[in-house]
């Protein structure tokens, strides 16, 4: 298990909680940090019936507060949960975010952060052993909200040796 600080957003650990494989992100990395703002989030999924991981009893997420909030994004259209997972990378150097939406991933890297998402956790986990086919779980990701192309599909079974 890499011994660096792991940060994820929200959607990694929905997507990843409605296909059943939320542990993986345990079995990868160990500990996972959520800012408060993910944790909102997940509550206020909850309250509308979204089928969402609760962070309270899985005891190797941590929720950890945002400690200095002048390293929040000021960017309108990224969500606070985005916002305050790039911040903490941001107090965290060397860490490893975990993150799906496509202006938190450009932000992530003009800052030079180290970051995956939901599909690269899925294709670390295949090449570390955890799982053994990637198509399946990915067609289980395609039944729920997460948008993925065909071309994206490819690219990823690809990569992951499966044709």
């Amino acid at each position: 298990m890499p011994d660096r600080t792991v940060i994820s957003n929200t959607s990694p650990l929905v997507y990843l909680h409605q296909i059943g494989q939320l542990g993986l992100l345990r079995s990868l990395y160990g500990h996972v940090i959520v800012p408060q703002a993910v944790q909102d989030e997940l509550h206020a999924g909850a309250a509308i019936g979204c089928e969402v991981p609760e962070l309270a009893k899985i005891p190797w997420i941590e929720v950890q507060p945002l400690a200095d909030r002048t390293l929040l994004p000021a960017v309108v259209d990224l969500g606070l949960g985005e916002a305050e997972a790039i911040a903490l990378a941001l107090s965290s150097p060397g860490s490893l975010l975990i993150l799906d939406d496509a202006l938190g991933r450009r932000l992530a890297h003009s800052h030079r952060l180290t970051y995956t998402g939901t599909l690269g956790v899925l294709v670390k986990a295949k090449q570390e052993g955890f799982v053994s086919r990637l198509a399946p779980l990915i067609d289980a990701l395609r039944r729920t909200t997460m948008f993925l192309s065909p071309e994206l599909i490819a690219l990823v079974l690809a990569e992951a040796g499966e044709p």
